[in-house]
């Protein structure tokens, strides 16, 4: 709970402090890309503070590749 309020305390604190001079400089889709960048790091922050499991992308690429290798290694043995 209090690594929640951690965490949203900071990315508030981030945006306070960033979001002033980008909207000065009239840059919306600098805006756009804060903003999903700093949600999208907040939400994975959250969820492993919660001890959730978040896959690494090397997870995915082993699922992927696992058929060819194990063709490959039962052509080799």
């Amino acid at each position: 709970m209090w690594s929640i309020l951690g965490i949203l305390t900071v990315a508030i604190g981030i945006t306070l402090y960033e979001v002033p001079s980008i909207l000065e400089k009239n840059f919306k889709k600098e805006l756009w890309v804060f903003s999903s960048l700093l949600l999208f790091g907040v939400v994975l922050s959250i969820i492993e503070s919660l001890n959730i499991d978040i896959p690494t992308p090397l997870d995915w690429l082993a699922v992927i590749y696992k058929p060819f290798t194990d063709l490959i290694f039962g052509v080799l043995e």
